[in-house]
């Protein structure tokens, strides 16, 4: 096997200025008890100022009064985590977020469909740019020496063992991530390389640091199997995004709304599947209210589920200010997409029929959205009506079979005018509408005009003459 370690730096923060319509403003993670306010973490803006990781606030206030400051929070840092576990278990089957702010893969069995490891960690670094992480990537024949190569040098890559051992060898103590502080009580001793490490005795290694530091370095070397906890992708999608102040106007809202949408679609790429429906949930000081987003079928199309949501936020209606957005879809069916022609003549600026019912429904109301639907009445002026798209299959009653019927049907019967036309088929005789109080008796042809047009007309039963014209064949 073959390890890919990705190490984020900056996860806490990343997951912040991502959500930020203005991510160049500076801004800094605080965290501690309120008399001992620390900065956690600042972006490049702020460390631009002179602030840096680990300053007393009221020092950082004193060089940036006005430094945005956000609450550093441990479980949405775990979220996150657990978010791009998800979005790694798109290129591998096997992936662990057993270690803080790592994601580690196994790599090789996704060479043949990813491409080689220059294309793959390519391919890594884009999408994770795109989604706005920071990261350190590094290969190795060990998930604990890829986390090892990760911290120490980005890009790193060895694909053998005895090569692996080798770099180990050179590697740091203080810089191995062993156990508790056992790289700083080595160092301390005069143990500086996992090298030299190695060769020391294992009794007595046991005897002052336990059995964790010799299974790690079993593990990182690869002589025994490193059990690692395997991520599995959750059924449903919850996201949140906490905004800065209330907000009271739908504008404000399309930008963590087109950020929550796009961390759908890419949970839902993972998982190969599509959403039907999910809820807005717009949270106030004291309440929240929903808005349900519903498809006629499974997507999972990044930007049609921002056009529909975006349709359906701008009719709700925002009576007290909104402090956070969720999106929560519980329901994920399989994504069948639509099959397409090699040579598609379809134009590049065409919109699929589905897309483009499901905008008209978010942009016009559900109601608005029609489909015809044939009837069993042989009356052309009653052998149609107006279906709902959503409506079921199985309840629309088919067409009976007929013979040709004209594209274009007038809104009524009127004269045919000029000289008589030549038939060319029928006569089909309609009697119907007894019941209703809308008796019709008619014998209907098919006849071509002095201008060479094909008509739908009709006279009396067994009566040729006088015909009344009710539509035109294309």
């Amino acid at each position: 096997m073959l390890w890919a370690c990705i190490v984020l730096p900056q996860l806490a923060l990343d997951a912040v200025l991502r959500r930020c319509p203005d991510p160049s403003r500076p801004l800094a993670l605080v965290e501690g008890p309120p008399q001992l306010r620390s900065l956690r973490a600042v972006n490049a803006a702020a460390a631009a100022a002179g602030l840096a990781a680990g300053m007393r606030l009221p020092a950082a206030h004193a060089l940036l009064p006005d430094v945005v400051l956000v609450e550093h929070d441990p479980a949405a840092e775990e979220r996150w985590q657990r978010f791009l576990a998800a979005w790694a278990y798109r290129h591998s089957s096997l992936v662990s977020a057993q270690w803080p702010g790592a994601i580690v893969l196994e790599a090789r069995a996704s060479f043949r469909l990813l491409g080689p490891w220059p294309v793959f960690e390519a391919r890594l670094r884009s999408e994770l740019d795109a989604l706005g992480f920071r990261h350190r990537i590094a290969l190795a024949p060990t998930p604990r020496a890829a986390r090892v190569f990760a911290g120490l040098r980005d890009g790193f890559a060895v694909t053998h063992a005895a090569a692996m051992h080798e770099a180990l060898a050179r590697v740091p103590v203080r810089r191995a991530v062993l156990p508790d502080d056992a790289g700083a009580r080595l160092h301390r001793m005069g143990v500086r390389t996992l090298g030299v490490l190695r060769a020391l005795p294992r009794d007595g290694l046991r005897r002052r640091f336990g059995v964790e530091l010799l299974a790690h370095l079993d593990r990182l070397h690869g002589d025994v199997d490193d059990p690692l906890q395997v991520y599995a992708p959750p059924d449903r999608f919850d996201a949140r995004v906490e905004l800065g102040h209330e907000v009271e106007s739908h504008q404000a809202l399309l930008f963590p709304l087109r950020r929550l949408v796009g961390d759908l679609a890419t949970y839902l790429s993972i998982r190969d599947g599509g959403v039907q429906r999910f809820l807005l949930r717009l949270e106030h000081e004291q309440g929240h209210h929903d808005v349900p987003v519903g498809l006629l079928a499974a997507e999972r199309d990044a930007g049609m589920l921002f056009e529909l949501a975006r349709g359906r936020l701008q009719q709700a209606a925002i009576d007290r200010p909104v402090v956070a957005l969720r999106l929560l879809a519980r329901e994920l069916p399989p994504f069948v997409p639509a099959s397409r022609d090699l040579f598609d003549p379809r134009p590049a600026q065409a919109v699929p029929w589905p897309q483009l019912r499901e905008r008209l429904r978010a942009r016009l109301g559900d109601g608005a959205v029609h489909r015809l639907a044939a009837t069993g009445d042989p009356r052309p002026e009653h052998g149609w009506r107006m279906a709902g798209v959503d409506e079921d299959a199985a309840c629309v009653q088919p067409a009976p079979p007929r013979p040709p019927r004209p594209a274009w049907l007038l809104p009524r019967p009127m004269p045919l005018r000029g000289p008589d036309p030549r038939i060319v088929s029928g006569p089909e005789r309609l009697e119907s509408g007894w019941w209703d109080g809308g008796d019709t008796r008619r014998d209907y042809y098919v006849v071509e005009t002095a201008q060479g047009q094909q008509a739908w007309v009709f006279a009396p039963p067994g009566e040729r003459g006088a015909w009344m014209l009710h539509g035109w064949f294309a």
